[in-house]
């Protein structure tokens, strides 16, 4: 049977809502809308296994959960003796291209990133791109906004853009001459769109009605949030900036990933100038979401699990002939489900212990039930030096000059940079922390998780919820490697 290309497409803090057809009525996502209408499943309950690059990506890159071997940092990627999807299909007889924005492979040892891939495209730096921005009527100009991440609209488009752009014209260069036309194809194109800087050009600002934005989630409006969410929220400035500020943040992060719509376009369109569209398994997926104002913040967290930041998009084209119900899948999925996906579809047999669940069956019947739980993680023990990501090169603490300030300096605080761990079954969402400052948000009655009501909760849900965290952990704290040891020299 002729394996199929897989292509993965993969925006960088792009969380669930800011697609159209997912419930944001001020989105303009025409590309992935339309994809989901006629060819592909959109999985609209699809969550990460940590709300940050480096630990989601080790994670859904090996099917591996954060925990099992430690990529709980930004820090600690893989090592030399570790696989991935990626070097698992290329040992495969997958020509594996991929760019530089992977957040995956330890930087230290030399020539490991040719381990999981035949050629990686890194953008060159040095090239002299985009313009001086300006700053839309009432967009926050003082320098002590820089911790918001603000920049506003800048004429002629961003640096962002410009990167992702390039290397997707990079990829579609691949697509339409491969090297090797008798190997499938693996393809992965990392975006940093709609990561922050919120910055985008007119013709994409002009896209985005403000007006028809859903409500944000207002920190004033909250009972019992998190400890790290309170100093964010200090640190940051957030707490100082008006509704209107907020509302220009938003419209910009749509903006955002509407480009990213855009460039989805080209590679689909490059795909059947090549005439080998039919026979990709398309994945379009984040690696987690983004606060964009809610609870005045913005970015994203380590260690806290609300939807704006754990759930995200996931949608998947299985190649022509496969079975298909297009639309959208409410069913409970995670992002370790991708790896089993695209190792099922390939026809590949993992060569390590890995813990997600095909949704082949889900792509052929949208009914089908997902799982019964989803998990998230994130956080740090309060010795673990390792874990010190506020230190800058030189073993220093961060420097107010320091875009990160505020998030660097709040992960100093042991009791806010605790680690901790969210279960969620469809409608109930508990978080356990070593703090003991756990939370209970019932989603059905409370969508925006603004009240945490872990005083109150049903004490059988409550039980429910922490014995199925219990198992996960016992299940998933570690894999035996499939390389057998003598037993004797």
């Amino acid at each position: 049977m002729k394996r199929p290309h897989i292509i993965i497409l993969n925006p960088d803090e792009m969380r669930a809502d800011a697609v159209a057809h997912l419930g944001n009525p001020a989105s303009c996502t025409p590309v992935l809308d339309r994809l989901q209408e006629t060819e592909a499943v959109s999985f609209s309950n699809a969550f990460c296994q940590n709300p940050v690059c480096v630990p989601s990506r080790c994670s859904f890159f090996t099917g591996l959960y954060p925990h099992t071997r430690g990529h709980r940092t930004m820090t600690h990627l893989l090592h030399p003796d570790e696989s991935s999807l990626f070097s698992e299909l290329k040992n495969a007889g997958y020509y594996v291209w991929m760019n530089g924005r992977n957040d995956l492979v330890a930087g230290q040892y030399e020539g490991l990133d040719y381990k999981h891939a035949d050629e990686i495209y890194y953008y060159d730096e040095s090239e002299p791109v985009g313009t001086r921005p300006f700053r839309l009527p009432g967009a926050p100009q003082e320098k002590k906004d820089r911790y918001m991440h603000f920049t506003g609209v800048v004429e002629g488009g961003s640096r962002l853009e410009a990167k992702d752009l390039k290397d997707t014209q990079a990829a579609i260069d691949r697509i339409l001459h491969p090297v090797d036309p008798d190997k499938p194809l693996c393809l992965f194109l990392g975006w940093i769109n709609p990561h922050c800087p919120y910055v985008t050009s007119p013709e994409y600002r002009n896209r985005i009605d403000a007006s028809k934005m859903p409500e944000r989630v207002r920190f004033s409006e909250t009972t019992g949030k998190s400890r790290i969410i309170e100093k964010l929220r200090e640190l940051t400035g957030g707490s100082t900036w008006t509704d209107e500020q907020f509302e220009e943040m938003r419209a910009i992060y749509l903006a955002q990933c509407s480009f990213i719509d855009d460039l989805t376009g080209m590679v689909i369109d490059a795909l059947k100038e090549a005439g080998i569209y039919d026979d990709c398994a398309i994945f379009f997926l984040s690696d987690h979401g983004d606060f964009t104002g809610d609870f005045d913040l913005p970015e994203k967290s380590q260690n806290t699990f609300e939807h704006c930041l754990t759930r995200v998009p996931f949608l998947v084209k299985p190649p022509k002939g496969e079975p298909v119900d297009p639309g959208i899948c409410n069913g409970l999925t995670e992002l370790t489900d991708f790896y089993a996906t695209v190792m099922d579809y390939a026809g590949v047999t993992p060569d390590h212990t890995q813990f997600g669940r095909s949704v082949r069956g889900m792509l052929a019947d949208r009914n089908a039930p997902g799982k019964e739980y989803v998990f998230c993680e994130g956080g740090r023990r309060p010795d673990e030096p390792h874990c010190d990501e506020w230190h800058n090169k030189a073993g220093q603490g961060p420097k107010p000059t320091d875009d990160y300030w505020a998030k660097k300096t709040a992960q100093k605080d042991n009791d806010a940079h605790i680690k901790g761990s969210m279960v969620f079954d469809g409608r109930y969402k508990y978080v356990k922390r070593m703090n003991h400052r756990d939370e209970f948000y019932d989603l059905e009655t409370d969508p925006g998780e603004r009240h945490n009501i872990i005083e109150t909760a049903d004490p059988v849900v409550l039980s429910r919820l922490k014995d199925a965290i219990s198992d996960w952990y016992q299940e998933t704290c570690d894999d035996v490697p499939y390389k057998l040891d003598s037993r004797a020299t």
